[in-house]
């Protein structure tokens, strides 16, 4: 089943030309002519232009390594199984041609069915809260309206991902173990998640950068809730323990 899922996710990107050429553009009036920023947004989004040439591997001169390496993983919702039965790895990457590689290949968030999961996690991580580099973290969590999934979602899914490789919370993104998109019929959630729930400088400055990035209106609130919290109540029900 998982094999046909992953089947039926692959195609090519097409939503998004027009945004990351403006993107691109409002880099390049930051960036100095000719000066490549290790892993900024613009250099990132100028090499997925050419990762989609479909230039065999071998004769490239030059990859783009990752700070560290990244796992896709994918989770499909089975009751009659356990949950870690429904989790998948999908595979590895630990360049910026390897991930838009990958990136190009997969279904995006808003195509996947209710109860489906993607999360992209660093290697040695497992997405979830018993994992020993988790359970004392938490997430900052992004609630989104189920009207929002075929206007927003992949936007911010892809915004998110690209914070992860590209370091982009300076010192305190060694703290970040990961994200979750949760495809949900009631609404779809995207998370952040980091190891450390005491850890309040990091976890803010996090939280701030991440919101900045998303490109969250002032008035609209994300919050961070500790695993722990978490994991004996409901989502409804859990407490955020910082807000942003």
């Amino acid at each position: 089943m998982f094999a046909v899922e992953v089947s039926e996710a692959k195609g090519g990107i097409q939503e998004w030309k027009e945004e990351e050429k403006e993107k691109e553009e409002e880099a390049a009036e930051r960036t100095p002519m000719g000066e490549e920023v290790p892993n900024s947004p613009r250099t990132l989004l100028s090499l997925r232009g050419k990762a989609r040439m479909g230039i065999p591997m071998e004769v490239k001169l030059e990859l783009h390594p990752l700070q560290n390496r990244w796992a896709l993983w994918f989770f499909k919702n089975d009751r009659s199984r356990a949950w870690q039965d429904n989790l998948h790895l999908v595979t590895k990457v630990d360049s910026v041609e390897d991930f838009w590689a990958l990136y190009s290949h997969i279904q995006l968030a808003s195509k996947l069915s209710s109860g489906c999961d993607y999360a992209l996690f660093k290697d040695g991580i497992e997405p979830m809260w018993e994992d020993s580099r988790n359970k004392r973290g938490g997430r900052w969590l992004v609630s989104l309206a189920k009207q929002q999934r075929h206007i927003e979602l992949d936007r911010l899914w892809l915004e998110t991902l690209l914070c992860l490789i590209g370091e982009s919370f300076e010192e305190h993104s060694r703290e970040v173990c990961g994200a979750v998109v949760n495809i949900r019929t009631k609404g779809d959630k995207i998370a952040v998640w980091t190891r450390e729930a005491e850890n309040q400088a990091g976890v803010l400055h996090i939280g701030r950068v991440y919101k900045e990035r998303l490109g969250l209106s002032p008035k609209t609130i994300i919050g961070y809730q500790a695993h722990a919290d978490t994991a004996t109540k409901s989502n409804s029900l859990a407490k955020n323990k910082f807000v942003v």
